[in-house]
Order: structure tokens, then sequence, then C-alpha cells
């Protein structure tokens, strides 16, 4: 995590390969974190899950209509990042660490995918803007797991700092920009959904008296 947090700083991305040999070296010296560091790189997607499934739990019991078009365009933003991300990943033809550099400690399975920016980070960006719209509280512990999930994957040896770097701030800038484009569309989808027998999925609150409710017409 040290290393992301430094290059946030100083603005600089770590694409030198000597800061990558630092954290390899890092990382043939702490046998005991192998473990729990390559189960998160690979497993950790299922605590974003988790996360965007508390997003929307806190926008329901907040009762908050414009909460819930956030909370519920945090999991489509993360999907529309990560497909934004695959024709760049195809562009800058960036090979892997373990391919680029000899003799690198590997801790996943090697892929043959480009490496340039991230889809984990990439991931994990998206995820953690599109919950601090919903919550500033549930944004924060999403960032602290973004943060762990691009350290993770430059310690595992799948990618350079500079791949996890730009993937974070890919993924956080497609978010924020697919919501400003599409706010008005999804407090609308979520308003008029809120009419329908959906409406205990949305919100707690309950349907104001007179409120005009969704009719299907033959």
């Amino acid at each position: 995590m040290g290393t992301v947090l430094l290059a946030s700083t100083t603005g600089q991305l770590p694409d030198d390969p000597s800061w990558f040999r630092a954290v390899n070296a890092f990382a043939r010296s702490t046998g005991w974190l192998h473990a729990p560091v390559t189960a998160y790189a690979k497993y950790g997607v299922v605590l974003f899950a988790l996360l965007l499934l508390w997003g929307w739990w806190a926008a329901r019991g907040a009762g908050d209509l414009e909460m819930m078009a956030e909370a519920l365009w945090a999991p489509v933003g993360t999907l529309v990042a990560v497909a934004v991300n695959q024709p760049i990943v195809n562009a800058m033809h960036e090979a892997r660490p373990y391919t680029a550099l000899p003799h690198v400690l590997v801790l996943v399975s090697r892929s043959g995918d480009y490496s340039f920016p991230s889809d984990h980070a990439v991931m994990a960006g998206a995820v953690t803007a599109g919950l601090f719209l919903v919550s500033f509280r549930i944004g924060l512990v999403s960032l602290v797991a973004a943060l762990a999930m691009a350290s993770a994957r430059v310690y595992v040896g799948a990618h350079f700092p500079g791949d996890v770097i730009t993937g974070l701030a890919v993924g956080a800038a497609v978010a924020l920009a697919g919501f400003v484009l599409c706010r008005r569309l999804l407090v609308w989808s979520v308003e008029s959904l809120a009419r329908t027998p959906l409406r205990p999925l949305l919100t707690t609150a309950p349907e104001a008296v007179g409120a005009p409710s969704a009719k299907v017409t033959s």
C-alpha cells in the first residue's frame, strides 16, 4: 500500500521497473504474507461486492431515492469502467512484469493478457468512486480496500505499480463521469420504480398518500 500512497501524493506513476523490483524484494522477504495477500489479490473482488451491497442497504434504509440511484449506479458504473478499460489494455500492449523482467517472484497464475491498466484496480477504483457518492463512510472503507487491492496486485507480481495507479484513476474517472451524464435518467428511473411493487427494494419509507402509482395500460 505504501507504493500506491507515495505515487498518489507525488503525482508520479512508478513505471520504472526498480519500483516493482523493490516491492518484489519485499515480497521475497515476507513469506508469512504470501497466503493472505495472494488470497486477497485473487478473491478480494468478493469484498467489493459486499461493499456494494452495503451501499444499497444504506440507501434503502435512508429512504432517499437519489441516494438509491447512486447506490444502483455504483455496480453499473463498475461494469462500464471495466468494459472501457479493455480497449485501453489492448492498445497499450504492456507486458506483465513476469514477462518483461527475469527472475521475479510470482505468487499467482501467469496470465496471457496485457498489464496496463490493471482490471482489478479499475474495478476497485470504480466501486470506490461510486460508493463515495452514496456515503462518505462507506467510500472510505472501500478506499482502504482499493489501495490494498492495488498493492496486493503488485506484491504478487501480477502488475507494475503504474498499472494499478492508472487503473484506480481510470475506474474512478469513468464511474464519476458516467454518473454525471446519467444522473437525471437514473433518478427518474428509481423514482418511477418506487411507484411499483419494487418499492420495498428501493426504500423503507412509506409511499406518500396520494402519490401517483405506475399503471400498466394495454
